[in-house]
């Protein structure tokens, strides 16, 4: 399966919801401390030759001016798409669209670093960002203003995660150990979750149970969470060795989640199970830093890190194996 060598340490990875063969990815030099980013668009089909031959190169490449550490795909243009950057900015791009024509908007709000976007897949028509000033932002990508800033994070929000059912619901991760739900119509968040004892830096819901929400965090575990009974989780998942820096649940598979750690592993589980670990995949030898699943192909698998690989294959697959 296919396998491409990024320009830089990789942060973020996320499968098109229009085209099956198209991966975007964001990738910063000196990892992210210092220097260029680049925002690049995969063929998935074009990957490694047998042998190790290098795989074409990509069919968009952006460098920015500063790092990238997280980027989306627009879930009603095919062609669009955003990503967060260091300099406190979201930067908007049309994949279709010459490199000299982006980013086609610049969108410079934030104080400081812009750590993750997440479009929302049930409207359609809005993102969310969020950054290491403690706010998040809803952003139209006709607007050049954002629609709305939320407070109530006391340190570095991380990322923001929209409901798979609801299309005003979100929930944020955090450096000040909590989890919080929000919604749009509501300028402070509707439950604080105090989810681990350490700092949250991703979560994610469940596509099947709206009322289920994972986190991942510096202190090694996922906590799998039902909102509507939040004093303690449903699931506690240890097997990581290091912070988990991403989680994913399935687009395809009740239960079933994906994460990736500075442990260099990804990891699936099923978090139902009393044998909870699916899968174990220890083919990055730096730190993984993005992970993602296609919701067009059942199974397919992504995830980048900080030897400067990107990795798709199926479950259950070997992702070195070409």
């Amino acid at each position: 399966m296919p396998a491409f060598k990024a320009p830089a340490p990789g942060f973020s990875v996320r499968f098109s919801p229009f085209h099956e063969q198209r991966l975007l990815a964001a990738a910063s030099q000196h990892f992210g401390l210092v220097g260029n980013g680049h925002l690049i668009v995969l063929d998935l089909s074009a990957a490694s030759a047998p042998g190790g031959a290098p795989a074409p190169p990509p069919v968009f490449a952006f460098p920015t001016s500063d790092a990238l550490f997280d980027c989306a795909w627009s879930e009603s243009h095919e062609s669009l798409c955003a990503a967060a950057s260091g300099d406190g900015s979201v930067r908007l791009f049309d994949v279709a669209l010459p490199p000299a024509q982006n980013p086609v908007r610049l969108l410079r709000e934030h104080a400081r670093e812009v750590h993750g976007l997440d479009w929302n897949p049930v409207r359609r028509d809005a993102f969310l960002s969020a950054s290491w000033d403690d706010t998040l932002k809803l952003w139209s990508p006709d607007r050049p203003a954002s629609v709305r800033t939320f407070r109530g994070h006391e340190y570095c929000v991380y990322a923001a995660a929209w409901s798979a059912r609801h299309p005003d619901v979100f929930a944020s991760a955090s450096g000040d150990r909590t989890a919080r739900v929000w919604d749009v119509r509501e300028p402070a968040p509707t439950l604080v979750i105090p989810a681990h004892d350490h700092e949250v830096l991703s979560l994610d819901w469940d596509k099947y149970d709206p009322s289920i929400l994972a986190t991942g965090s510096v202190d090694k575990s996922i906590r799998v969470w039902d909102v509507r009974a939040p004093r303690a989780p449903l699931a506690q998942l240890a097997g990581h060795g290091y912070a988990v820096k991403r989680v994913k649940f399935s687009p395809h598979r009740q239960g079933m989640l994906m994460s990736c750690s500075y442990d260099m592993t990804v990891c699936m589980w099923d978090y139902r199970k009393e044998d909870a670990l699916l899968a174990r995949y220890g083919h990055h030898t730096e730190f993984v830093a993005g992970i993602d699943m296609s919701v067009l192909v059942e199974g397919l698998l992504a995830s980048t890190g900080w030897d400067e690989m990107i990795y798709v294959w199926p479950f259950g697959s070997d992702p070195r194996a070409m």
